[in-house]
């Protein structure tokens, strides 16, 4: 019995204790209070029990513990209370129990590490407390555990090394003492290793080489102590090393170079000495973060540094480093700089980018000087002048404030009577930038022109601007018009600005900077302008095109991407929140760009979004679950990511008229379902005319597109897995018009690329373009 994904309120029926045949009892994502009722435990037939995200409360029912069939039991985001119950160690055949994000306490029951079958063990953001007891050991099938944000203490059991398939460890934010055991190494499927936030002691073990599928290794913030040890080089497919906070010692090993996969390195705040390595320059994907702040680092930046062209946020302050800063001086990327606080010399480069930089990022270098002028200048000042010199700088001081007040004075009446007669603050604006620019505030506010407008929204006005060194940019105008809108505007704004500014993708608009207006607080957004427009524009406009299946399959893939990249490249996490048409511009070469972060948000670190004030999305792409849950996750951009889909594929408006009003998803659902019906017949009329094998192509986008608007987050692809099968389906048409195959035949072979991913739970339906769907539909 489903009833999940509904609106359904109040307790759980009594009558529902008649239902002794039922195996599968699904109330998910609803609104249901109450206590969980005891007779579930009768229910002896019971196989699969799913009760999460409502708002049940009270205790967990011993009689759990007598479904002897029970595989799954998912009761997470409640408000359930009290200890687990020993009896549910009965559950001999249980293979995911999740109880996170409840009020949960007490010791975890020995019973429960006796359950063999055991897969998933998900007790995230609870209170628990004590140690972790030796018998996890016995769990030898166990993939997933993750205990993070509880109170558990004591030392991490030597027994988990005997967890062979274990793929992610999370322990972060506990109260875990003690040294990382030697046999987690034996643990060889590892992936993900995150110890964050605990009182972990002793050194970072050797036996760790042996990890080699680890993606990400997080034991920030603890007191580990002794060198960063060598062998961490052989692991090659290591893509986040943090190790910050801790009580480090040596120096840098230059094994780390041979990490080619590594974006994210952060050993900030340790004690770690002597010179950057060279290597380092080898880290040519590190495009995130490298921070070595707070450490006794020496000596010169090493050349390689240059390499590191993709790297958007460099922090080496507060140590002893020398030298000068000119091998910063070719980072393009970058968004983040603090030198602060070092011994370094000379003068910064002659870069936009340094021009920008506030004084606080390279605060503490007495020798360092913003160009040849300051440094000249710097060099005089430090001989010992004569009394007469002086006293002749003081006279000449006086006389020089003296002009200077009466220069003011002067200056500040012809503004004043500026500002009268133009009415308005334009020319006072604050200016930043976060590329290489080659125009000025001025260029961009002369463009502000009602002839320059080439669109217009709730959030503002948007130009097109032509600069004076012959470039067209995009500017996007916020001006909240009452002030009562004005703090969600400026909201808005800052969000924009802060996740906008930091990303880096190919597929996502470029933000080139932003200004401030300190009179009348209007701000201003400015972009690359792409010349295309927007998606919304090529397939609904009133100069609609007719775009080849080619044109739209690049915008496909190039949208996930950049979504894959947003959810699981970036550090945090970030939510887009409002994918749709109108906001993925199209290049010349059709090439897509995700735009307009104003709705954005990342996520914290137990995997759940801030909190937002307003409702997120636009008519017609907003996911289901946002109606009854204030947890949105990214398979919310999935879903809006997947109606989008649809429109490239059928031509149609969310809610068009040519469909009487019905919504997208249920009339593609309903096409499919249709006897006879060909699932061909859905797409845009444009594209029925192509080779079998385009069109069977495009039908398997289909089944990706409903896979993203499964009606169950959790059952949706994460927009990598979603990239990577749109891949694996070009690449199998691509064979299939070599070879001269059956379009049909090769197809089948599609669902392998989820096979290979993190998404396990659901293949592409394998749709004919000749039949009706499937029934995995």
């Amino acid at each position: 019995m489903d009833l999940s994904l509904n609106y359904l309120t109040g307790e759980v029926p009594a009558s529902f204790a008649k239902l002794m045949s039922l195996e599968v009892f699904l109330l998910s994502y609803n609104n249901i209070s109450g206590r969980i009722p005891g007779f579930v435990g009768n229910l002896s037939r019971l196989s699969q029990l799913e009760l999460d995200n409502n708002r049940f409360s009270g205790e967990l029912p011993t009689g759990i513990g007598q479904l002897k069939e029970l595989t799954q039991f998912f009761a997470w985001q409640n408000q359930l209370h009290g200890n687990v119950p020993s009896e549910l160690g009965g559950c001999g055949k249980l293979e995911s129990l999740d109880l996170s994000y409840n009020f949960l306490t007490g010791f975890l029951p020995v019973s429960l590490f006796r359950i063999k079958s055991l897969t998933e063990l998900m007790l995230i953001s609870n209170g628990f407390f004590g140690d972790l007891p030796p018998d996890i050991g016995n769990c030898t099938k166990l993939v997933r555990l993750r205990l993070g944000f509880n109170r558990f203490s004591g030392r991490m059991p030597a027994e988990i090394g005997h967890l062979r398939n274990l793929s992610f460890l999370e322990l972060s934010e506990n109260m875990i003492s003690g040294e990382i055991p030697s046999e987690l190494g034996n643990c060889t499927r590892l992936e993900m290793i995150d110890l964050h936030e605990n009182r972990i002691q002793g050194t970072i073990p050797s036996s760790l080489e042996h990890l080699r599928q680890l993606n990400v290794i997080d034991l920030s913030r603890n007191r580990i102590a002794g060198p960063v040890p060598e062998v961490l080089g052989k692991l090659r497919t290591l893509s986040k090393l943090m190790l910050g906070g801790n009580y480090l010692s040596g120096s840098i090993p230059k094994t780390l170079g041979l990490c080619g996969d590594l974006e994210f390195l952060d050993m900030s705040s340790n004690r770690i000495a002597g010179p950057i390595p060279e290597e380092i320059g080898y880290l040519q994907g590190l495009d995130i973060v490298l921070n070595l702040s707070w450490n006794y680092l020496s000596g010169p930046l090493p050349r390689g540094l240059s390499n590191l062209s993709k790297l958007t946020s460099l922090d080496v302050s507060h140590n002893m480093l020398t030298g000068s800063l000119d091998v910063l001086g070719g980072l393009d990327n970058l968004v983040f700089l603090d030198v602060s606080y070092n011994n370094f010399s000379g003068y910064l480069p002659e870069t936009t980018f340094f021009r920008q930089l506030p004084a606080a990022s390279f605060a503490g270098n007495q020798q360092l000087c913003a160009n040849r002028s300051d440094c000249l200048l710097q060099l005089k000042t430090r001989s010992n002048p004569s009394r007469r010199a002086i006293l002749s700088c003081g006279i000449a001081l006086t006389v020089g404030l003296a002009i200077m007040i009466v220069w003011l004075l002067m200056w500040t009446r012809k503004l004043a009577e500026r500002r009268r007669k133009e009415g308005h603050g334009d020319w006072q604006w604050d200016f930043t930038v976060f590329q290489k620019v080659s125009f000025s505030v001025d260029d961009v506010v002369q463009g502000l022109s009602e002839t320059n407008v080439i669109g217009r929204g709730s959030s503002g006005v948007v130009y097109r601007v032509e600069t004076g060194a012959g470039l067209t940019i995009a500017v996007k105008k916020l001006r909240a018009e009452k002030k009562n809108e004005q703090l969600q505007e400026r909201d808005c704004f800052t969000t924009e600005v802060k996740i906008h500014g930091s990303i880096k993708h190919k597929n996502i608009v470029r933000l080139l900077g932003c200004c401030v207006n300190r009179h009348d607080d209007t701000r201003l957004l400015i972009f690359d302008h792409i010349s295309n427009g927007s998606l919304d524009d090529l397939l609904h406009g009133s100069t609609k095109m007719t775009v080849a299946w080619e044109s739209r399959y690049k915008i496909a893939l190039g949208a996930a991407q950049g979504l894959a990249y947003l959810h699981h490249d970036c550090n945090p996490p970030i939510i887009h929140r409002d994918i749709k048409a109108r906001n993925i511009l199209v290049g010349l070469e059709f090439e897509p760009y995700l735009a307009d972060f104003g709705l954005a948000k990342p996520v914290d670190r137990s995997g759940r979004t801030m909190p937002c004030g307003v409702v997120a999305g636009s008519y017609g792409y907003i996911a289901p679950e946002y109606s009854y849950s204030p947890r949105i996750t990214e398979k919310s951009d999935v879903y809006s990511y997947g109606v989008v889909l649809l429109e490239i594929l059928t031509g149609l408006q969310p809610s068009d008229a040519r469909i009487q009003g019905a919504h997208i998803v249920d009339w593609v659902r309903r096409e499919l379902r249709a006897a006879n019906s060909p699932a061909a017949a859905v797409l845009d009329g444009s594209l029925r005319n192509q080779t079998d094998v385009e069109v069977q192509e495009m039908v398997q986008v289909l089944g990706v597109a409903l896979l993203c608007v499964n009606p169950a987050p959790e059952e949706r692809p994460s927009m990598r897995d979603v990239a990577a099968l749109l891949r694996e389906i070009r690449i199998v048409s691509r064979h299939l018009q070599e070879a001269g195959d059956h379009p049909e035949k090769g197809f089948e072979n599609c669902a392998n690329a989820a096979a290979c991913s993190s998404f396990s739970r659901a293949s592409v339906p394998m749709i004919s373009s000749s039949s009706s769907t499937s029934s995995s539909l």
